[in-house]
């Protein structure tokens, strides 16, 4: 095997994982209909070459591997060539397994809500303790510059998902991870194009347990019970995380300051430059993870203390008229509601607007119709925009936005509809008074709305 062709190759963790086998010296090509800076310049940088579009004969006569990325369906023109040719064809999961996990120490993290945080956490604890760990995570944590990154190290730290491999196989891509430790933060429905019920995806959890080896370990949220209900019965040793007292590490005197949450766990006291429950949670698996693998309470209380959090998880994008503006990922209802609850600890005295974009492949259904309207209300203002590509949910299956107004504004919050992101714009510059904080959550770039929104606001 000496030339691999990633189809789908610009995407964050395929095109770290193409330039890292570069590195290793095989022959890497790939192609994306979607070919841009900065992953096609970092990759042009690494001597991968690329293909724009996708086309049967962009594969190499000489590819003796197809890595078929996760957004990859049949139809394809690559994906139907690989199949017809007969050609080897593997997920990026298997190619992850074989060339960079297989002998490692593997930290894999998993959960409906926070593993972008925990990982991106655990990771620095690592490296500010002087080890330099392989990572992989689903955002761009701002000690480490970059979501993906491949070294020397015995210790992996991967953002675990529990979204499908690929189009050939439909199982959780964290399965092929061969996990020493897994944190399991929280599990709740989601992801509602792949998974019909919640048991469905319990179901998938429990398969994950069932590969950690005796000598690993699983740390579960103690106050969950969805993750007690995966771990009874698990081969895998596990302790439990959380603020009960009934957990085997139990979380206590948490005390939220103005610059910094300090509290206690399993008999020492840390601090950490983030607010809300969620993150003390959060803090608490990546310190427990960090404990197992060797280092000390010192090591992990500098790491925290220095950890400088995630783009676009509460980021402060500016403030312009006396308006804060910040960019958030939350898009499932209890991350809404855990997010609008640390607004309100960060930011006391302000009135907290929340933008919310219905554009995940489950909040675009009316699945949380109810729900996103109770984690809503939590807010002061709440604006919701058009479900974006309509036509990929059925009429019947979809969100409604203008129910979704009414219900929020029926507790007492006050909320709006608009159509476009220029709408949002005139509505938050006519409405908005000095000293508001408004948040825009949303999973993708929503026609570049933060900038628009200082824009206007500037005075």
């Amino acid at each position: 095997m000496q030339h691999i062709h990633f189809i789908g190759i610009c995407g964050t963790a395929m095109g770290s994982v193409a330039a890292a086998m570069h590195a290793k010296g095989f022959t890497v090509t790939g192609s994306d209909e979607n070919v841009y800076p900065p992953m096609s310049t970092f990759l042009e940088q690494q001597g991968v070459r690329i293909f724009p579009g996708f086309k049967a004969d962009n594969i190499p006569a000489s590819a003796d591997v197809i890595v078929v990325g996760n957004a990859i369906s049949r139809g394809n023109e690559e994906a139907e060539a690989a199949l017809e040719r007969k050609l080897l064809y593997v997920s990026l999961p298997e190619i992850l397994k074989e060339h960079f996990l297989r002998g490692k120490r593997n930290l894999v993290v998993s959960g409906t809500h926070g593993k972008t945080t925990t990982s991106s956490l655990l990771a620095w604890l690592l490296k500010s303790a002087g080890v330099d760990p392989s990572h992989m995570i689903g955002g761009i944590p701002r000690n480490l510059g970059k979501g993906a990154a491949f070294t020397d190290s015995d210790f992996v730290v991967l953002e675990g998902d529990e979204y499908d491999t690929a189009f050939f196989d439909k199982r959780s891509k964290f399965l092929h991870y061969l996990p020493e430790v897994v944190i399991i933060n929280n599990i709740e429905f989601d992801h509602a194009d792949i998974y019909d019920s919640l048991d469905e995806i319990k179901l998938t959890f429990k398969r994950l347990l069932n590969i950690v080896p005796r000598n690993g370990i699983a740390f579960v949220n103690g106050d969950c019970p969805n993750s007690m209900d995966v771990s009874s019965g698990a081969p895998a040793p596990i302790k439990t995380v959380g603020l009960g007292d009934h957990c085997d590490l139990r979380i206590t005197e948490v005390d939220y300051g103005s610059e910094l949450t300090s509290f206690d766990l399993d008999g020492e006291t840390y601090a950490l430059p983030m607010a809300g429950e969620f993150n003390v949670r959060n803090a608490a698996m990546a310190i427990c993870t960090a404990r197992f693998s060797g280092f000390s309470a010192d090591q992990i209380r500098a790491g925290l203390l220095s950890f400088e959090g995630i783009a676009r998880r509460q980021e402060v994008r500016g403030v312009a008229g006396g308006v804060r503006v910040i960019d958030d990922f939350a898009h499932h209802p209890t991350a809404i509601a855990l997010a609008i609850d640390s607004l309100r600890q960060q930011y006391p005295d302000s009135r907290v607007w929340v933008i919310f974009e219905p554009r995940s492949n489950t909040t675009r259904r009316n699945i949380f119709q109810n729900e996103l309207a109770v984690a809503l209300s939590k807010a002061d203002l709440a604006v919701v925009p058009a479900v974006p590509d309509p036509e990929k949910v059925a009429v019947e299956d979809r969100l409604d936005p203008a129910l979704l107004v009414r219900d929020v504004e029926a507790t007492g919050t006050r909320c709006w509809f608009c159509e476009s992101v220029a709408d949002i714009v005139d509505l938050v510059a006519q409405e908005s008074q000095e000293g508001d904080t408004v948040a825009v959550l949303t999973n993708g770039g929503f026609g570049g709305i933060h900038q628009k929104l200082l824009d206007r606001l500037e005075p």
